[in-house]
């Protein structure tokens, strides 16, 4: 049977959910308050558009941005002699990266924005961090060796560390 991103067979021979390892276990947790704010963003309407636009801003200032960077000079440098960088996978990740930081911009310049553009920004955030943890993240954890994920997860604790 082929492997299933993200999966794996348990002792009954039935799938389970993989257990993130270390090396990515906190870029994992960051995509979990992404997602909080993804679904705040896709549910914005206009009577709420100003609240969920200043939310989206206070994460992506206190952890958004700092993901981004972390995962672009540590993590894909990291995997990168493993894992092509050319890969449509990886590719994606970063053309991802270049549109929401845009969107995070205009919104922090303070560009007007309607319910449909924050819609949009959430629609994006959740299926970026819906693919990395379904696709990217197994392909890295498949393609590395034990100890250069244990190598890489030092690396990404000292990145986060730093700011």
């Amino acid at each position: 049977m082929d492997r299933l991103p993200g999966f794996q067979l348990d002792e009954s021979g039935m799938l389970a959910l993989m257990k993130r390892n270390e090396a990515l276990r906190q870029l994992s947790r960051d995509h979990h308050r992404a997602l909080e704010v993804a679904l705040k963003l896709r549910r914005a309407t206009d009577a709420d558009v100003q609240q969920a636009a200043e939310e989206f801003l206070g994460f992506w200032r206190e952890h958004g941005a700092i993901h981004f960077r972390v995962e672009e000079d540590v993590l894909f440098p990291g995997a990168a002699t493993r894992v092509d960088p050319t890969d449509p996978a990886v590719v994606r990740v970063l053309t991802d990266h270049v549109e929401i930081r845009r969107r995070a911009g205009e919104l922090g310049d303070g560009a007007d924005a309607g319910s449909a553009q924050l819609n949009a920004l959430g629609e994006i955030l959740s299926e970026h961090v819906r693919h990395e943890e379904r696709v990217l993240f197994p392909m890295i954890e498949d393609a590395l060796a034990e100890d250069e994920l244990d190598a890489l997860a030092q690396r990404i604790d000292e990145a986060e560390r730093s700011g």
